[in-house]
């Protein structure tokens, strides 16, 4: 329909505990797999696109994204059960 949106991400979070240095060298070492070009080509065979981000951004991704969702559930009058 024009004017919606939807779309589904994964992401990979670590425990609030964890230590920047720990979160830092994670964050590092994931991108670069996702640089791999097998990887990447893997990826995309599976229908999807992966993107590098920094913890900073991954955080404000999710921030928006939850804020997003929850208008469209107050909005459509959704409860849980």
């Amino acid at each position: 329909m024009p004017g919606y949106e939807a779309s589904a991400w994964h992401g990979i979070g670590a425990p609030r505990n964890t230590s920047t240095e720990l979160v830092e060298l994670l964050n590092k070492q994931i991108n670069a797999g996702l640089a791999d070009s097998k990887i990447k080509s893997r990826i995309a065979d599976l229908g999807y696109q992966a993107f590098a981000t920094s913890p900073t951004e991954f955080a404000k991704f999710i921030g928006e994204e939850t804020e997003k969702w929850a208008k469209i559930v107050k909005i459509s009058g959704a409860k849980a059960e």
